[in-house]
């Protein structure tokens, strides 16, 4: 069974609806099956949704289906973790950086 990721994911279509349009901060994960990296996050991405259930939403949007989010927000390497809030990206962090750093993101918007 492969790892299943809590973490819903949005398709460029529903990217507005689900991260702009979000009425909580919202964790933006990009990724691609084939990245290494990418599934270091997964279980610590997993941990927050659960941690501040309620209080963030985590989406994840696959680059290699989903290329238009992407470019829109200037992804060069992944994984790259992007914070929204109000429509607006707030935070943002590149590679697999360690659970600290993605709770200091979220703590400054809550």
């Amino acid at each position: 069974a492969g790892v299943r990721m809590l973490a819903e994911p949005a398709t460029d279509a529903q990217f507005q609806e689900m991260v702009l349009q979000s009425d909580v901060p919202t964790l933006v994960v990009f990724w691609a099956s084939w990245c290494g990296p990418c599934r270091m996050l997964k279980p610590m991405l997993d941990e927050m949704e659960s941690d501040y259930s309620g209080k963030i939403k985590v989406v994840q949007v696959n680059t290699d289906e989903n290329q238009q989010a992407a470019t829109d927000y200037g992804i060069r390497s992944i994984p790259t973790t992007m914070l929204f809030k109000g429509g607006e990206r707030v935070d943002m962090a590149i590679g697999a950086v360690p659970k600290s750093t993605l709770e200091g993101m979220v703590l400054k918007q809550l």
